[in-house]
């Protein structure tokens, strides 16, 4: 089961691509968790600038977004996650 990162409106998305450039290159996957769509919008745009990150080490991304479900104060709440994968390009 991939590392989970939850990511929230004030997360600072170089933070987060940090955090996740790191795990994409020890386990090569990692899952994004936001709620609300602000969360959402900065899990996004960590993706995006981790993509720059690793790029330069022939590794590209693949996302994958999905509802789940949380439980927080005892209230179930609907959340995103991105489902973040390394891949390999395919040699040329």
């Amino acid at each position: 089961m991939p590392e989970v990162l939850k990511v929230s409106a004030d997360s600072n998305p170089k933070a987060v691509a940090g955090a996740l450039a790191a795990l994409l290159r020890e386990h090569g996957s990692a899952e994004l968790q936001a709620i609300g769509a602000g969360a959402v919008n900065q899990a996004v745009k960590a993706i995006a600038i981790t993509r720059g990150f690793i790029a330069p080490n022939g590794i590209d991304l693949v996302a994958i977004p999905a509802f789940t479900k949380v439980e927080i104060d005892g209230q179930e709440r609907t959340a995103i996650r991105f489902l973040v994968e390394a891949r390999t390009p395919p040699a040329r």
